[in-house]
């Protein structure tokens, strides 16, 4: 677990999928069983370089690049119903959950994440760690995503912190960009955690 320098830190962000739950393969997985259903493609790479984007952006992305008409929200609706089939394997990322697990009560927690708001509760359930956080900001709620800072920016609103007074946990080169724009230290998550790869 890396230490905090708890000097300037008044407020602690987390991304939630492969950040705080070890979800990203299985959110691969889904993806792929979809894409296949409707003839498109996106490597494991390349899941993971828009790893941040909400399920309906990646779905739009793909669409466009294939030049077909194609139901981007009916694409996006199977993947997350196909992956909340698995929310109950869905494991913690231990290095991430004990800074949270620490800090619990005495600094203020958020969660700022690319999923939508009900699938960000399953899977905060599923951990058992939904109270532990002061605010969780979803896809749902603001209007542009990442690398845009948006999530993060309203994340350390609610919390009632000065974004540089923040500390972002992330796995995502699109989330560390948000992290940057949002003028929050971050801390990338790759640095100590590597998730199981699908092939």
């Amino acid at each position: 677990m890396l230490e905090l320098d708890l000097s300037e830190v008044r407020g602690i962000i987390f991304d939630l999928d492969g950040t705080l739950a070890d979800t990203m393969p299985s959110h691969y997985e889904a993806w792929s069983t979809i894409l296949e259903r409707y003839g498109l493609e996106m490597s494991e790479d390349r899941f993971y370089a828009l790893g941040g984007w909400p399920t309906h952006r990646v779905a739009d992305l793909l669409i466009s690049e294939s030049g077909r008409s194609l139901d981007a929200l009916q694409i996006s609706i199977e993947k997350e119903s196909l992956f909340s089939e698995t929310l109950h394997l869905v494991q913690p990322i231990e290095h991430t959950t004990s800074v949270a697990r620490k800090h619990r009560g005495s600094i203020p927690l958020a969660v700022a994440t690319g999923a939508t708001r009900d699938i960000c509760q399953l899977i905060l359930n599923q951990l058992e760690i939904h109270d532990w956080f002061d605010a969780v900001v979803s896809a749902d709620e603001v209007e542009r995503h990442k690398p845009n800072p948006d999530v993060f920016l309203e994340a350390a609103r609610r919390l009632g912190v000065q974004p540089k007074n923040c500390v972002v946990y992330e796995d995502t080169d699109p989330g560390l960009e948000a992290a940057r724009r949002a003028g929050m230290a971050h801390i990338d998550v790759r640095q100590f955690y590597t998730p199981r790869r699908v092939t």
